[in-house]
């Protein structure tokens, strides 16, 4: 037993992470946590920031700075990073390098100090429509100013300029003239309180904040963050729904073999999956999605023929798969750049089109690999070479009975008060219908009509 606690105590000290490990050697020196904010901001970004904090947290960082140059982006997600910052009980710094316009300035007043390099700037709050880049309505603007004035209040920054970022009709005398958003350069930020210094790198704004003794850290993404990217892209996305048709479409063919299923399957983990976790993909909006599939199953299986069900499937399933790539709020696209939705669109229909090629080109090709012919049976395995099934004992042909559910092609039949699964050539019998059994190979009948069959001479 003091062997297997030996090997556990040696297993938890090598296993320790580096980060830790060098925070126990040191722990008179301060611990810097850095993150980049370098792009627009979207439930990506948001996604990017909390990753950021959690480890910052798990590090016990004294300090948090945020190396940022965007020029905005979505509001509902820069109002999430906004209240993060906060929230964190350690002091955050923005070291804005070179840009903070719009949400970059809502997340950079929302920060305890804020600090620029030279050229930068901040402002220009307005918040505007991501397809045509004019001016949102006055409800969006309203919230925008509020979000904006309570930052700075909770921040100590006078609250009617973080309003006059987002408000023209707002004039403050000897800074901004009615007609005008603000929009500070280093030097104005200094002068009005909304930067604390002009510095050119990290280590100047610590040495500026009086940090002294610090171990810097910066946040990299992990292996798993950079697969999520990976399969954000939408040429992947494209591919995985041409894999999520295709593998459906040859399970129906070759009912059994299994790996089909399997491959659309993993195809649609791939796919909701990154999405998922980069706040893009919402829970409706993954629901839709497989209530679309349950339709499009009820209506193959279920319902004769093909109709409101169907149809509703396949418009479900399509606009779930192309809204789960977009950041909309619940159906709100104001601020989804057009661009993204046809994108979305595109990646949509590529996939759904390669899917068909894929079924009609592909299909004979596929059947007739070497590969596919080792999992799939291909011969027929005769009851007169010795095989049976177990399901039945001795043989059903020429035998009728009648159709216990509707055969679109399989589906069950009763033959002498026996339920017995069954299938015909892609015919449709209705439930009711005499049929006749004209094969007995395998685990599932095939049957006809019996007007269908031809009498013998």
């Amino acid at each position: 037993m003091k062997y297997y606690l030996f090997f556990i105590l040696l297993g938890g000290i090598f296993f320790v992470s580096p980060n830790q490990f060098a925070f126990s050697q040191s722990s008179d020196e301060a611990q810097v946590f850095v993150m980049e904010i370098r792009s627009e901001i979207d439930a990506r970004t948001s996604h990017y920031v909390n990753l950021a904090l959690e480890e910052a947290e798990d590090l016990d960082a004294d300090y948090i700075v945020i190396d940022m140059d965007t020029y905005g982006g979505a509001l509902y997600d820069a109002d999430d990073i906004r209240t993060r910052m906060l929230e964190y009980e350690k002091p955050v710094y923005v070291f804005i390098n070179k840009d903070a316009a719009s949400a970059g300035a809502l997340i950079s007043i929302a920060c305890d100090s804020i600090y620029m390099a030279p050229g930068a700037s901040i402002g220009a709050a307005t918040v505007v429509n991501g397809g045509t880049g004019e001016a949102a309505p006055d409800k969006y603007q309203s919230y925008m100013r509020g979000i904006m004035r309570s930052t700075a209040e909770a921040s100590g920054r006078d609250p009617q300029i973080a309003e006059a970022m987002v408000d023209e009709s707002i004039k403050i005398d000897s800074i901004s003239e009615e007609g005008e958003v603000i929009t500070f350069s280093t030097s104005e930020a200094i002068k009005y309180g909304y930067c604390e210094a002009q510095v050119s790198s990290i280590d100047e704004l610590l040495a500026r904040a009086g940090v002294e003794n610090y171990q810097l850290t910066t946040f990299e993404t992990s292996t798993v963050d950079q697969i999520i990217s990976f399969f954000l892209n939408p040429v992947i996305s494209g591919l995985l729904i041409l894999v999520i048709i295709g593998g459906l479409y040859f399970e129906l063919q070759t009912p059994g073999v299994g790996f089909p299923i399997l491959a659309s399957f993993v195809a649609l983990t791939l796919y909701l999956t990154p999405y998922y976790l980069s706040g893009l993909a919402a829970n409706w909006e993954i629901a839709a999605l497989f209530l679309g599939v349950a339709l499009i199953a009820l209506e193959v299986f279920v319902i004769p023929g093909f109709g409101v069900a169907g149809i509703s499937g396949i418009i479900l399933v399509a606009g779930s798969l192309m809204l789960v790539m977009l950041n909309n709020n619940n159906f709100d696209f104001f601020f989804v750049d057009f661009s993204e939705i046809t994108q979305a669109l595109a990646t949509i229909l590529a996939g759904f089109f390669g899917g068909v090629l894929l079924m009609f080109f592909g299909g004979v090709r596929l059947t007739n690999t070497e590969f596919f012919q080792r999992v799939a049976l291909q011969g027929t395995q005769s009851s007169t070479e010795g095989y049976t099934s177990n399901f039945k004992v001795g043989s059903f042909v020429g035998k009728e009975g009648e159709a216990y559910t509707i055969l679109r092609p399989s589906g069950k039949i009763m033959i002498d008060d026996e339920l017995l699964d069954a299938y015909t050539q892609g015919d449709y019998i209705n439930q009711g219908e005499r049929v006749v059994v004209v094969s007995d190979e395998g685990s599932s009948l095939r049957v006809k009509l019996v007007r269908d069959v031809q009498p013998q001479a």
